[in-house]
């Protein structure tokens, strides 16, 4: 696992019923990016966490960046007409 400041963790429950632990990583311990990690948590405390099998490290979107469309290819699907499009005449 690795992360960089800024990133989120999210910890999943678990016990059924307990709630998700979900934070913003605000220092990096390990080597490259490594854990432990700072996390200051969304209900307000600061803890040092190491992550075990039950953490997803979410990286924030990049800003100008679309999501990719589910279903479809990003680019060249389509139907290609006129000059160059491989037709003969």
């Amino acid at each position: 696992m690795q992360a960089a400041v800024g990133d989120r963790l999210h910890v999943r429950a678990n016990a059924v019923g307990q709630p998700d632990k979900v934070g913003v990583i605000v220092e990096v311990h390990g080597v490259a990016g490594a854990p432990p990690y700072l996390v200051r948590y969304d209900d307000g405390h600061t803890g040092l966490c190491f992550p075990g099998p039950d953490a997803v490290v979410e990286r924030p979107a990049k800003a100008g960046r679309k999501a990719p469309a589910t279903g479809r290819k990003a680019s060249g699907g389509g139907r290609k007409t006129g000059a160059g499009s491989g037709r003969k005449k």
